[in-house]
């Protein structure tokens, strides 16, 4: 599949009303180009895909709204409504907050939130300038699945100035922190592999 057969696919996909395949998925992931976590930063608004995976359904009642990356170490994974439809960080539910790595996942290194409290990943890659498909991993997970594949699109109304901003400071940020700051990553099946995005140079 070639990167705009895919894109067309996913959108297609996004829409659909009934259960999706899981391989139909995989195949466009594959087709899809890596982003690095610096290039996601700001506010996303997310949706998943059915494929039957256990986690389907669960973050709509939660009220799940989407993610945000304020930078590369403050990534909120569970931006969710509250009952009178105020958005908040539900750090409960989460088990904390997150950070975003440069991770390696199917042999391609690629932008990934790492959960604080909990051994789970979420991968990212590029659909468009405002659109990202997302694999949530879990440390202990097959390679074959099942993962829970959701999208993000750039929330309605973010300042892409602002974001960019947000990019320009987290990139200082990053640049200037010295060894204590600097942090491995982990591989999907928990093996420590290469650094976060930002500290290799």
């Amino acid at each position: 599949m070639d990167p705009l057969d895919a894109r067309a696919r996913f959108r297609e996909l996004r829409e659909q009303d009934g259960p999706v395949d899981p391989a139909e998925l995989d195949r466009i992931w594959a087709a899809l180009a890596t982003v690095r976590p610096e290039e996601i930063l700001g506010e996303w608004k997310g949706g998943e895909f059915r494929t039957g995976h256990p986690l389907n359904g669960a973050l709509e009642k939660a009220g799940w709204y989407g993610k945000t990356f304020a930078s590369v170490h403050d990534a909120k994974p569970l931006i969710c409504r509250d009952a009178t439809g105020a958005l908040f960080s539900d750090r409960e539910l989460g088990k904390g907050e997150a950070s975003l790595w440069t991770v390696e996942f199917r042999g391609e290194a690629t932008a990934t939130m790492v959960y604080d409290g909990q051994p789970v990943f979420d991968h990212f890659k590029r659909v468009d300038d405002t659109t990202l498909m997302g694999i949530m991993n879990v440390k202990g997970v097959p390679a074959e699945g099942p993962f829970f594949y959701f999208f993000l699109e750039r929330a309605p109304g973010a300042d892409r100035e602002t974001t960019s901003a947000t990019a320009h400071a987290s990139a200082a940020e990053t640049a200037g922190e010295t060894g204590s700051g600097t942090g491995s990553e982990s591989t999907t099946d928990g093996r420590r592999a290469g650094t976060r995005a930002g500290e290799d140079s």
